[in-house]
């Protein structure tokens, strides 16, 4: 090894000496999510009825390739309908320690009922916990089961970590 090689990896090492750092401050800073990032999943419901988009046609079960999603459906009464086709889904879950957030749930589904959002914080202490069920998956429900437990716990809102930019399917939600 000469001086030369000493001398150039020095300039390197000065050169990211000055550099303004990559890392932030996390959870004091929040993190910015780029808009591809593919995070926890949410149910969405038509904006103008209100009814779930999910019609339990189970073809984000059968795209999983971690077969982390079940989904059984139920005929839907037309007196009091769930959602706009003639079936929804009653039970809609999705296992979370198998989940390996491809996206293929979501090019999968023909109704555009189910997107991943930006949410990463999932971390919990109890692994039945991990299964996320329609109540978890509704947009507008914001934070993992344990941040909502915990923010019910002390009275407050959930907080999360991190802001995003526009996603037109999630319009209207606060991230």
């Amino acid at each position: 090894m000469s001086v030369l090689d000493i001398a150039k990896g020095m300039g390197v090492t000065l050169g990211h000496l000055f550099k303004r750092p990559a890392t932030v401050s996390y959870p004091e800073e929040l993190v910015d999510i780029k808009p591809r990032f593919r995070g926890r999943h949410h149910l969405l419901r038509h904006p103008d009825t209100g009814l779930e988009k999910c019609i339990g046609c189970s073809l984000c079960a059968a795209a999983c390739p971690a077969y982390a999603i079940y989904v059984e459906a139920a005929e839907n009464d037309p007196e009091d309908p769930t959602s706009a086709g003639e079936r929804y889904a009653s039970i809609y879950e999705i296992n979370m320690l198998r989940c390996i957030f491809c996206g293929m749930c979501e090019e999968a589904c023909p109704t555009g009922a189910i997107v991943l959002g930006h949410e990463f914080e999932l971390a919990d202490f109890r692994s039945e916990d991990f299964t996320y069920g329609k109540d978890d998956m509704m947009v507008g429900i914001q934070g993992s089961k344990w941040q909502r437990r915990e923010a019910e716990r002390r009275n407050s809102d959930v907080r999360v970590g991190f802001k995003s930019g526009p996603r037109p399917e999630l319009e209207g939600v606060d991230y």
